[in-house]
């Protein structure tokens, strides 16, 4: 048996050859990924945030020298919508704030930590609950744009937020064959309108948000 021959096999049929078993491809080859453009492929009903691939950065003005990232992950929502009247659609989305990554372990303590002799802390704290966003008011702005206007719950303060939306793609999820939509979501807030006053005039007030979002129908 050739080389070559034996590692189609190998391939094809899961051999195992030294202790190592060579499994068989898990997807068909295609040149079309599972997502795509295609408003057609959205229906309505009721979907629930996938978060293992949902993901909210922010990003901040340090010193004017620079921006820094971070990301927040683990984020619960829902979505209702129909895509024959976008602009009922109804959003909610959870940010646990604990779960935030940077960079920096010094920076993440320092993000969670306590206030100082029973001061209020710098940033969130070391019990900072969900950051929480509903949707008040949807607004179709293109074929596949939309600008969302809802509420901010966070740090225990309220405030408004717009997000400018972009429809990404949608179609079938192949590792567990959910009806899935994605979104990317851009908007920004003013830090201090949540009490987040720390480092006024070194560190910017203006925080940017960036949103991608999986949603699977339920």
């Amino acid at each position: 048996m050739t080389k070559k021959f034996l590692m189609a096999a190998v391939a094809t049929t899961g051999i195992v050859t030294g202790g190592i078993v060579a499994a068989p491809t898990l997807f068909a080859q295609s040149n079309e990924l599972p997502g795509q453009m295609e408003l057609s492929r959205v229906t309505a009903g009721t979907y629930a945030l996938d978060p293992v691939h949902t993901l909210v950065q922010w990003d901040v003005n340090h010193f004017g020298f620079n921006d820094y990232f971070g990301l927040f992950g683990d984020v619960e929502g829902t979505m209702m919508m129909d895509p024959a009247d976008i602009e009922s659609a109804e959003f909610e989305i959870m940010v646990p704030i604990a779960q935030v990554t940077v960079a920096s372990e010094a920076l993440k303590n320092h993000l969670l930590r306590p206030g100082e002799d029973g001061a209020d802390p710098d940033f969130f704290g070391p019990e900072p609950g969900m950051a929480t966003f509903t949707s008040t008011s949807v607004r179709r702005t293109g074929e596949t744009s939309a600008v969302v206007s809802g509420m901010l719950d966070m740090n225990g303060q309220s405030g408004p937020v717009t997000l400018a939306v972009e429809f990404v793609g949608a179609g079938e999820n192949p590792m567990n064959q959910k009806e899935t939509v994605g979104f990317h979501a851009r908007g920004t807030i003013d830090r201090t309108d949540w009490g987040i006053d720390y480092g006024q005039g070194l560190i910017g007030n203006e925080v940017g948000l960036t949103i991608s979002a999986a949603f699977e129908k339920q």
